[in-house]
């Protein structure tokens, strides 16, 4: 039985690795994941004359007459820049703006297919914050949001803070308010496979980044007790004696003062010990979070492993170690815990409402749409969340994400949830339509390595 097991998890290994094997030849062979086409129709040379010059100058004219028709006349209304340093990549770490090029053109796919929302990778070379508040609230003119991502923090608190004070377009940081909003959805679930009470539960977060920080903000706001909260660094639990944190980081500093009323000191395992829920964004494992911590937890006890590329435990580990239920950010695992499945969704829904920013009541409402969609679907512990095949998902939680946004008043298109709905879901259907027509005609090829019978 135990040579069967671990042939077994041998095997899960060898699977587990196999995205990164394969990924530097996919990339070599499509040069790039994303690309610009035009969206209106090229019939003969006088249509230039409409799209180009001489015409075109009527449109500018009146643009500068009137500045909101340029969400009339051109595509800003529905484009989002998608905005990094490179400071801190995909847990790789301060791997520079170019490295960060592949990760933010994938990015740009999934909002494009998930979303039918043009976005365009902004990498960065910025030597303060400053200049990178600066080059992003420059860009206004040209997107209808923006979306920060893979920055370090601190400074990635304080670039989102000011933006959001400086721009009239949502600024979001999908490393704080995307991972966060899925997250929560998933929580919810698991305490419903669980039978467990918000208001009861207590929670380890391994982990006090940018990610772990705003997910615990989140969670306060949806129910869960600040002071059930336990959260660790790599120098242990945060408390009210970290005087370390206190002069450095204030955000940090703000989970010291809400969370942990027990006061606990320690490190990983002291912090798991008797808690419901552990949710780790931290270092990329395995063995960040070791076996011997989840036997320590409460009964049926809830893993979220959510480092990336690699979970800070493996799923069959934590499971061998009691785990009742099981999720990474990785899509080849069951119960994927990823921002993917809400940023497209959330700015799909806030563009077509036109809203000035995106409030964690908003975050909210696409957590709970989230997490309403899998329960009609019927709960399990190995499926507590959509996964990113259930498109129609992303139209739900568009439509959830705009009426709230018009229920706070910070949108500036008021339409009905009918036509909220047909207009999202009319937007994502052709985005996917348009590349499986690109690729049933052979315009988007099959790499040789595709059509290999292992792929």
């Amino acid at each position: 039985m135990v040579k069967k097991k671990k042939s077994s998890n041998k095997a899960s290994l060898r699977l587990a690795g196999e995205p990164a094997r394969r990924a530097p030849s996919l990339h070599r062979f499509y040069k790039g994941k994303i690309e610009v086409m035009p969206s209106c129709p090229v019939r003969r040379l006088d249509d230039f004359s409409y799209w180009y010059t001489p015409g075109v100058a009527a449109p500018s004219k009146e643009i500068y007459s009137n500045p909101e028709l340029v969400n009339e006349y051109t595509g800003r209304w529905n484009s989002v820049a998608i905005v990094t340093d490179g400071s801190r990549v995909l847990g790789l770490g301060r791997v520079g703006p170019r490295a960060a090029l592949p990760v933010m053109e994938g990015k740009a796919m999934l909002f494009k297919y998930l979303g039918g929302v043009n976005a365009y990778p902004i990498c960065v070379q910025t030597k303060t914050p400053d200049d990178l508040i600066n080059i992003t609230q420059a860009l206004e003119p040209t997107f209808g949001g923006i979306n920060l991502e893979d920055i370090s923090q601190p400074a990635c608190f304080r670039v989102l803070q000011q933006l959001r004070g400086k721009m009239n377009i949502p600024v979001w940081h999908d490393d704080q308010q995307g991972t966060a909003t899925v997250i929560v959805a998933g929580f919810l679930n698991a305490l419903e496979v669980c039978n467990k009470k918000i208001g009861h539960v207590k929670v380890a977060m391994v982990g006090a980044g940018a990610a772990n920080i705003y997910t615990a903000r989140l969670l306060m706001h949806a129910g869960v007790h600040g002071g059930n909260i336990i959260m660790c660094d790599s120098r242990g639990i945060l408390n009210r004696n970290r005087t370390d944190i206190k002069a450095t980081n204030p955000y940090k500093w703000e989970m010291c003062e809400k969370t942990n009323h027990e006061q606990r000191s320690g490190g990983g395992q002291e912090a798991l010990e008797g808690t419901d829920v552990v949710i780790a964004l931290s270092t990329p494992g395995p063995g960040v979070i070791k076996p011997e911590w989840i036997k320590r937890m409460s009964s049926r006890p809830v893993v979220f492993a959510a480092a990336n590329p690699t979970p800070e435990i493996w799923p069959w580990e934590a499971k061998e170690a009691g785990a009742y239920i099981v999720a990474t950010g990785r899509s080849d695992f069951p119960n994927q815990i990823n921002n993917s499945l809400g940023f497209p969704a959330i700015f799909r829904g806030v563009l077509d409402v036109g809203a000035s920013s995106i409030s964690n009541d908003m975050c909210i409402a696409a957590a709970e749409t989230l997490a309403c969609w899998a329960r009609n679907k019927g709960l399990k512990p190995d499926y507590i969340v959509p996964t990113m095949e259930e498109w129609r998902v992303y139209v739900e939680v568009a439509v959830a994400v705009g009426m709230q946004a018009i229920k706070e008043g910070i949108a500036r298109r008021h339409l009905t949830r009918e036509k909220l709905r047909r207009q999202a879901g009319r937007i994502i259907e052709d985005a996917r339509a348009k590349l499986h027509t690109l690729m049933r005609e052979g315009l988007v090829p099959l790499s040789p390595q595709m059509k290999t019978k292992h792929w």
